[in-house]
């Protein structure tokens, strides 16, 4: 196999970007059977929300490790792995009946998920850099189209009157003829370098992007959790509609990442960020600080725009950089980033406690600054 093949190179941007697909469409699929799960096991909210944290500790647990897995069994092995553990505790919950087991299960799908997560983007910066083009946004563009996927394929089946275990039988069955397509075009290798270390903590260059993406993860966590609560306390929307808030963010987002690849290349990664960073934090203001709802929705929907292409510029600035091998990079910042949607829903609580929400959400788009000032680190 040489890796400058061009039918190759070919297959194997396919695969990268069948793989983000998976990911996104597997995790997706969860989120619509969450009431059922807490009501089949008789869980209260507070029990759920432990619950749900076993899903987040499983997937810390699983994005540390997985560059040294990556450069011990390869890109393809780690992939199939983790898209295997993942449909082995999905059906799980779709019928589990006990909290421990739910909260087992979890830590399984967390686990894979975050294993899943790291090891298709070590695969995506090697194969970015083979091609020698901007292909960082599309690929996250697919993990996008995934998550619609999997949330609206679960929901239209229970609309249909489908139980939760056959819905989740349905999004395993593609995943798994997904993964069985794509194995073979998937990188059974690594980067060259073959670091010893489990993990390492992440120095220099690579320190900072990965504050700057649990900064922009941060973000995009307090906006799934605390839109709706934003529309419905201050401009006063109705709660049946409050989703809207977050949904038009995610639309733009997707939008944005799927033509991303095109725009990169056209304005320069610098300018994307630069560009990108100030939209968001002007969108935050917006969406926040506005009396009407539409302009809110508005504000949202910039959000998405600006900050769709800025965490895929610095993952492809991981490939370009030599401070730490690729694959253990690219696990730290992932790591950090995921640290970020944890912490960040968790950090508005408190301070629109103290103050309000509006001025919680202007102290993330403060945050934005430092991607504004630290522009440089995308240039290549």
């Amino acid at each position: 196999m040489t890796a400058s093949s061009p039918s190759l190179l070919v297959r194997q941007q396919y695969a990268t970007r069948a793989a983000f697909f998976v990911a996104g469409f597997t995790m997706s699929a969860w989120a619509p059977l969450i009431p059922f799960a807490k009501d089949r096991t008789g869980a209260n909210e507070a029990m759920l929300g432990l619950l749900l944290l076993c899903l987040g500790l499983g997937s810390i647990i699983g994005m540390p490790m997985t560059g040294a897995l990556v450069n011990r069994f390869g890109c393809r092995r780690v992939i199939i792995s983790a898209g295997l553990m993942i449909c082995a505790a999905l059906p799980a919950l779709g019928f589990v009946q006990s909290i421990p087991m739910l909260g087992i299960a979890l830590l399984v799908f967390g686990a894979g998920m975050g294993i899943i997560d790291v090891a298709m983007n070590i695969q995506a910066v090697i194969v970015e850099r083979a091609s020698g083009r901007t292909m960082m946004s599309g690929f996250h563009g697919l993990f996008s189209v995934g998550g619609i996927a999997g949330s609206g394929g679960v929901i239209g089946l229970l609309w249909i009157g489908a139980s939760p275990f056959v819905s989740i039988l349905c999004v395993v069955t593609l995943a798994l003829v997904l993964l069985g397509v794509i194995g073979p075009s998937l990188l059974p290798h690594a980067s060259s370098d073959q670091p010893s270390q489990l993990f390492v903590w992440p120095r220099g260059k690579v320190l900072l992007i990965g504050v700057l993406c649990f900064i922009l993860f941060l973000m995009e966590g307090a906006i799934l959790d605390w839109s709706a609560l934003v529309l419905t306390t201050r401009q006063g929307l109705e709660p049946s509609r409050a989703g809207l808030g977050y949904a038009v963010f995610a639309i733009t987002m997707t939008i944005g990442r799927l033509t991303g690849d095109r725009t990169v290349s056209l304005l320069g990664s610098r300018t994307i960020m630069l560009a990108g960073g100030s939209i968001a934090m002007i969108g935050i203001l917006v969406a926040v600080w506005s009396p009407d709802w539409p302009l809110s929705l508005f504000g949202f929907a910039l959000v998405g725009i600006g900050a769709a292409n800025i965490v895929p510029v610095l993952f492809s600035a991981i490939g370009h950089q030599t401070v730490m091998p690729s694959s253990l990079a690219v696990s730290a910042v992932t790591t950090l980033g995921y640290l970020g949607i944890l912490i960040g829903p968790a950090l508005i609580g408190p301070i629109a406690q103290i103050s309000n929400l509006a001025i919680a959400f202007s102290g993330i788009a403060a945050l934005l600054i430092l991607v504004l000032l630290n522009s440089r680190i995308a240039n290549r």
